[in-house]
């Protein structure tokens, strides 16, 4: 009798496995029970051809309508034709040299055709696909046919050109029926399987790889998900509580520091939301364990003054505070704006600057020699109470004075193992306390699940004084006037002493330089390439934009040239070497801060994500005028790129656009790459629609971690954890 962790070679034959593991990495038996089916075929019920994606590998179930056959002109062999239906639309399947096709692929017959989708004169077509044909009287058939297909409900697996559903079927067939599951196998503790009336994991198996009913299927994936949803939950509680039990040194604010000196200066008030959030970081900061606190907020919600009212505090207890930024661009834009905060604070030890003071150092990977060897200096010597860099800060040769502190900005654009990379170059044993921020907003579920490990805060309302931005989608195709009217919109705010944007996909000179997130239900085909910055700009400055000051800015430019670029657009109309319009690709997208920049253009916006758009218009209106943001399009009205722009255009609420971006994209996009083991460990959860089981399975986690935080009394969950925590390691170590 085979049991879940057997050689999956034991179950199913060498040949089988074989198969298996090379298609789908499936070793154990368990592995090939857990490649749960992802639809179930009805008999009676023939799959929706008009649905097929072109280059998706599908099992289609389908009645033939009519088969042909004949020589081919090309090549010696015979061509068999043959039309399936669903009785609204019509599949081309198409198989060379297997002329005994034509007579067993009859009209009338119905059966499973599996291969990948493409399109010939505008008809979707299988080449060459694998098919079997479901029993009919009076057929010979054998007996694996009919075990598979015996029952109403058809299971269809994910399969691939060399392994097909079916033979997927026949595999876990031939375990089930012999499979042996006991309450050792199970890692979801009776206590939890009885209070929520949940099957047994040998039942759940069953129930999803051999149904007889839908309401079979519904029980079997409700245990399953809770099994994802709890071993997951289990893992980052016991982060949670390991973290606890790390030293750290409390960072508590002193009474006339920096901190309260930076607080007196404030030209504004702070927001309540920012009020609530500084005491909650200043307990975590005054503790003796490290902080690992999530602070999300709107664009322009005031995270960045959060973040630096906690660097403060860090510094006026004797430490440093470093600020982990993803592209130069951000990492100088935060420099400079939290040196122009400080003011004299920054000056520490310099002429002009305050007596209690710090310093600013800046540290990215482009800098030249005598720029990094200063900075490196004022590092180690803790000079520099506020560390500011890119990926460089990661380097072996950083060494810091005291870290205290590590705040990493757009955490989604860093792994969670260089965030603890930063978090390592503390000394004496001590961790430093983290923040990490997003100007993403996270729904609630998926907090818990990519950053369950860390506590959440978030920011919802705007500083006083904001202005709204209004967002309208621009279809020249449609309407030809309205982009000149876009460009003319330009010259007046420029002309009204403001400035503006205009962000293209590409950078140039190369198809495939695309800096936009590329939507996931984007399918159209034979599109011209994304327009480019390089091409964009200079069409501009010699048509609609003539006479105005142009500048180009992107990811490959020089750091000094970029910083430059950055400083002339931010002196605009005040400087003789100013910068009116900007031409920019998504290098803009967060932390830029010109608050007199009051239009944007995104042109090709239907290749960028919701959240993106969200987080581009986020640059404009950020001063007292009202901003304004123009979505130019070529993507026709009623496609769901022209969808996606009309939400961006009717809300200006991130947390709602967030879950409609996020709803379009597959559950893997949602959790990320760089977030170790959750896209191999989440199969039929979803994190996104699926709340009630993830948020009664973390406090169920957090209650059983914490009367046994090592899982002695829990042997299944113990190895399943275990497995778990040791995919997420071999990925880690894959990276590095």
């Amino acid at each position: 009798m085979p049991r879940l962790d057997d050689a999956l070679s034991k179950a199913v034959g060498g040949t089988s496995a074989t198969a298996l593991k090379k298609a789908f990495g499936m070793t154990t038996v368990e592995d090939l029970l857990r490649h749960y089916p992802r639809r179930y075929a009805q008999r009676g019920e023939l799959t929706d051809i008009s649905s097929l994606q072109i280059d998706e590998h599908v099992t289609v179930m389908a009645e033939v309508k009519d088969v042909s056959s004949r020589r081919m002109r090309e090549r010696k062999g015979l061509l068999v034709e043959v039309t399936v239906t669903d009785g609204r639309g019509d599949l081309k399947l198409t198989f060379f040299n297997q002329p005994w096709l034509a007579d067993k692929l009859k009209p009338g017959r119905r059966g499973l055709f599996s291969g990948k989708v493409t399109e010939f004169r505008h008809v979707r077509q299988l080449t060459q696909p694998d098919h079997v044909l479901l029993p009919d009287d009076g057929d010979e058939v054998d007996s694996d046919s009919i075990a598979a297909f015996a029952r109403a409900l058809i299971p269809v697996y994910s399969a691939t050109s060399s392994v097909s559903s079916w033979r997927i079927a026949r595999a876990v067939s031939a375990v089930l029926d012999a499979l042996e599951v006991d309450e050792s196998d199970d890692p979801l503790p009776v206590s939890v399987r009885a209070g929520r009336g949940l099957l047994s994991l040998g039942d759940a198996l069953v129930a999803v790889h051999r149904p007889d009913t839908l309401d079979d299927v519904t029980r079997g994936r409700e245990r399953l998900q809770w099994d994802e949803a709890f071993v997951l939950q289990v893992v980052l509680a016991q982060r949670r509580l390991e973290a606890r039990a790390l030293p750290a040194v409390p960072r508590p604010a002193h009474a006339g520091g920096l901190l309260e000196q930076f607080d007196g200066a404030l030209p504004f008030t702070l927001t309540a939301g920012q009020t609530v959030v500084g005491d909650v970081l200043s307990a975590d900061l005054a503790r003796s364990h490290p902080m690992h606190r999530l602070l999300q907020g709107e664009v322009g919600s005031g995270k960045t003054v959060c973040a630096l009212r906690a660097m403060l505090a860090v510094v006026d207890s004797g430490g440093q505070a470093a600020l982990l930024a993803p592209t130069e661009v951000l990492a100088a834009q935060h420099a400079r704006s939290i040196t122009a905060m400080l003011g004299p604070l920054a000056q520490g030890g310099l002429l002009g600057g305050s007596v209690d003071g710090t310093r600013v150092a800046l540290l990215t990977g482009s800098q030249n020699t005598a720029q990094r060897r200063a900075a490196l200096l004022n590092i180690v010597t803790g000079d520099a109470g506020i560390v500011i860099g890119t990926h460089a800060l990661l380097q072996e040769s950083v060494e810091f004075f005291d870290l205290g502190l590590v705040v990493v900005d757009e955490q989604h654009r860093f792994g969670v193992e260089q965030r603890a990379a930063l978090a390592a170059k503390s000394r004496d044993g001590n961790r430093p306390h983290v923040l990490v921020m997003t100007a993403t907003p996270i729904p609630r579920t998926v907090a818990m699940t990519v950053f369950g490990d860390l506590e959440v805060s978030t920011l919802t309302e705007l500083p006083a004084g904001r202005s709204p931005i209004a967002t309208h989608v621009v279809a020249p195709a449609e309407n030809p006037a309205l982009l000149s009217r876009a460009w003319q919109r330009i010259r007046e705010e420029v002309e009204a002493g403001h400035q503006a944007y205009v962000v293209c996909p590409r950078i140039g000179e190369a198809v495939g330089d695309d800096d936009a997130e590329a939507p996931a239900d984007d399918s159209e085909t034979e599109r011209r390439p994304p327009l480019a910055v390089l091409d964009v700009a200079p069409r501009l400055a010699e048509g609609p934009l003539a006479g105005l000051r142009v500048g180009v800015l992107h990811g490959r430019l020089p750091a000094d040239e970029k910083d430059d670029i950055m400083r002339r657009f931010a002196a605009g109309a005040d400087a003789s070497d100013g910068i009116d319009v900007l031409v920019a690709t998504t290098v803009i997208e967060v932390g830029v801060d010109v608050p007199n920049a009051t239009v944007m253009v995104v042109m090709d916006a239907d290749r960028f994500g919701v959240s993106q758009l969200h987080q581009l218009r986020g640059r404009v209106g950020r001063g007292s005028a009202p901003g304004l943001c123009l979505l130019v399009t070529e993507s026709p009205e009623g496609s769901p790129a022209r969808e996606r722009l009309a939400a961006v255009a009717a809300s200006t609420d991130g947390f709602e656009l967030s879950r409609i971006d996020l709803m379009a994209r597959r559950e893997g996009d949602v959790l990320g790459a760089s977030q170790s083991g959750r896209r191999s460990s989440l199969r039929l959860l979803s994190v996104l629609r699926d709340e009630a089981v993830i948020v009664a399975a973390r406090d169920v986690a957090s209650e059983v971690v914490a009367d046994d935080p090592t899982l002695e009394g829990q042997p299944a969950l113990r190895r399943a954890v275990s497995a778990l925590v040791d995919d997420e390691q071999a990925e880690f170590l894959e990276r590095s």
